[in-house]
């Protein structure tokens, strides 16, 4: 057991019983009483963690009397260090001054210190976790402040927005409802008047905005997790469809612990390979998370998806030539 979670464990013991002998400690932890002594000491010199010992009972307790402090980084579990630094990485987004810059800057100390401990700063702790973000677009920091200002408002926004799938721009009236980042990138959920229906509308295309003296058509969040968050991405939309996918044993390992969609059903075959099930609705990034799996995969159904996958693998061994 490392000093590192003997610290957890003192702190956790003393917090949920008020008051913990020294030989209950001792031995749930199984250290010897000058190692105790040592780490108890630590605890207060150098986590200024407000340990004391009672002198009429003899009992360890932590003084309630003192201003709560701040637990050190090492005691936070993967996931919550994992939450820590993705907030702190999409807050240096922000790090361009203007008008957020006064609110960003409190936050991200404020992460700073409840990743930092005495043993360990946060620029340590970032050198040791890295968070890798890949495929993520640059976009205009005004155009999100003014996005989520209407945002927050309720109003109506103008945009001029560019279609990737056709490289044409249009001009669109709409009315937000919920950012989402997702894949490293931002999306706004929003109410188009153009198209008449919910669209999701990256915000790295969004090429010009200005917020319209109207207020923005609200929509209910039944329909908003209806149509875009059942997934998101791969699986929004309202015209759902089950995709069977089969991978090879060689993969299959991997995909079983990957998680695609919240009612995603997934099996082992006699083979050894791996059966996976889930529902989707438009299939452009399904199809681009199925052609990175290569040889390995294979989609049993539906037969459009199927269709799709091997014309994209068709086209893709056409550009090798006779190679």
């Amino acid at each position: 057991m490392t000093k590192s979670e003997r610290f957890g464990i003192i702190e956790r013991m003393l917090l949920s019983r008020r008051c913990v002998r020294f030989a209950d400690l001792q031995e749930r932890l199984g250290v010897s009483r000058a190692t105790l002594h040592r780490d108890i000491q630590d605890l207060r010199e150098r986590m200024r963690v407000p340990v004391i010992c009672d002198r009429d009972t003899g009992m360890y307790r932590i003084e309630s009397s003192v201003e709560r402090y701040q637990l050190p980084g090492v005691w936070f579990s993967a996931g919550e260090i994992h939450a820590l630094l993705s907030m702190q990485q999409l807050l240096s987004a922000f790090d361009v001054g203007g008008l957020l810059a006064e609110h960003v800057a409190p936050l991200r100390q404020r992460l700073l210190g409840m990743l930092e401990s005495a043993a360990d700063s946060a620029d340590e702790i970032g050198r040791r976790v890295r968070i890798l973000s890949t495929a993520a677009r640059h976009y205009a920091p005004q155009h999100f402040q003014r996005i989520s200002a209407a945002l927050m408002e309720r109003r109506r926004l103008s945009i001029r927005y560019l279609a990737r799938s056709n490289g044409e721009t249009s001009e669109r009236e709409i009315s937000p409802q919920r950012l989402t980042h997702y894949r490293d990138n931002w999306y706004l959920d929003a109410w188009c008047h153009l198209r008449n229906e919910l669209r999701s509308f990256a915000i790295d295309a969004i090429k010009a905005v200005k917020t319209v003296d109207a207020a923005a058509q609200e929509i209910a969040e039944s329909k908003l997790d209806a149509a875009l968050g059942a997934g998101y991405g791969i699986f929004a939309g309202t015209r759902v469809q089950w995709a069977t996918l089969v991978f090879t044993p060689e993969r299959a390992r991997w995909v079983a612990a990957e998680h695609w969609h919240p009612e995603q059903q997934g099996s082992f075959l006699d083979d050894g390979g791996y059966q996976l099930r889930f529902p989707f609705s438009n299939d452009p990034e399904l199809i681009m998370d199925i052609l990175k799996y290569g040889p390995d995969c294979e989609v049993l159904e539906p037969a459009g998806l199927r269709e799709k996958v091997v014309a994209s693998l068709k086209a893709a061994l056409g550009r090798y030539g006779d190679a």
